[in-house]
């Protein structure tokens, strides 16, 4: 025997290569709120495949919560090796403050969103209210359940589709269009902190007219619950809802974990992830898979956050503190 070798077996240490030793045996994935069935669909099939390429099993634990809640817990210490936020903005916090790379969309492709979707309707059997259009969900009769924008990034893309929508019925007039989301956001009788809390107010406590939540979540809910019970509208219009991922850089360089945190990301992007987001009435990015799905969606125009001049903007002149957001609120 070489004298390594009797050396490392005196010593009790593991001839395995250093870098699978190195490797932590746990993630964590610190996520949106509605995405907690999703990602438990999407975890065993990459563990599987870590482990036959790395010959290392690897467990992915979850954090849900709504996503700008979520951020905040990260920056006050929740230790996540990867984030799947529902809301560039909230990467963008993380990254702010030196937990994320500064040019963290620039790290997977489609500007590190894997998937999208868009706001989208859940009504009653029959749709009482003939709820069609965001137009419908002003009136003084409807009932409106979201979540609460300030805590929710679900409910900020529904209150932008909703702004999006009043501008081009009135012209890019902007006090109309306040006035529009100020009337909207009145007929909501209580705002959930996050998507799945709404969903539970208005599904289990039967509470409101319309649902506003991802299209995959009222798909997901139509499944789950009976389409016998409840219609899917999709508006004419809507907005395009990304789906952010980043690697979180502090917390993987202290656990060294970049290695599995990287591979959990991208295998996102694989067609056999591709077709699980899709299953569950995501929209993806693949081609093939987008094909292979696209009867599950209807043909909407979207508008993407440059109309509002893009996340920043949208944060300063909407989102901070004293913005139109807390104006119209103000004003219910």
């Amino acid at each position: 025997m070489k004298k390594g070798v009797v050396f490392a077996a005196a010593l009790g240490l593991s001839l395995a290569p250093l870098a699978v030793q190195a490797q932590p045996a746990d993630i964590l994935n610190v996520s949106y709120d509605i995405a907690r069935e999703l990602y438990a669909q999407l975890n065993p099939p990459f563990q599987a495949q870590w482990q036959k390429e790395g010959g290392q099993s690897v467990e992915v634990r979850q954090s849900h919560g709504g996503s700008s809640k979520q951020a905040r817990s990260i920056l006050e210490g929740l230790p996540a090796d990867v984030v799947t936020f529902n809301q560039v903005t909230d990467v963008q916090a993380l990254a702010n403050r030196g937990l994320v790379r500064a040019d963290w969309q620039q790290a997977f492709p489609n500007q590190a969103s894997p998937y999208y979707s868009l706001p989208s309707f859940l009504v009653r059997k029959g749709n009482p209210k003939h709820i069609h259009n965001w137009d419908d969900l002003a009136r003084a009769d409807v009932r409106v359940v979201m979540p609460n924008p300030k805590t929710s990034g679900n409910a900020r893309y529904t209150y932008l589709a909703a702004y999006a929508f009043a501008l081009e019925k009135f012209g890019n007039d902007q006090e109309k269009a306040k006035d529009f989301v100020r009337k909207l956001l009145g007929n909501v009788p209580v705002f959930d902190t996050g998507g799945r809390g709404a969903t539970t107010t208005f599904v289990e406590r039967e509470t409101g007219d319309v649902l506003v939540t991802f299209e995959a979540e009222v798909n997901g809910i139509r499944k789950e619950f009976g389409a016998d019970k409840f219609e899917s509208i999709v508006p004419p219009v809507s907005v395009l809802a990304e789906f952010p991922v980043a690697v979180v850089d502090k917390v993987v360089d202290k656990r060294d974990s970049r290695k599995v945190a990287t591979a959990y990301l991208n295998y996102l992007w694989s067609p056999e992830a591709q077709d699980i987001l899709a299953r569950n009435y995501n929209r993806v990015r693949d081609a093939k898979v987008a094909e292979k799905y696209k009867a599950q969606f209807p043909e909407v125009r979207l508008y993407t956050v440059e109309l509002f001049g893009g996340w920043s903007n949208i944060q300063k002149v909407h989102f901070a503190e004293g913005g139109i957001l807390d104006q119209v609120f103000e004003k219910r």
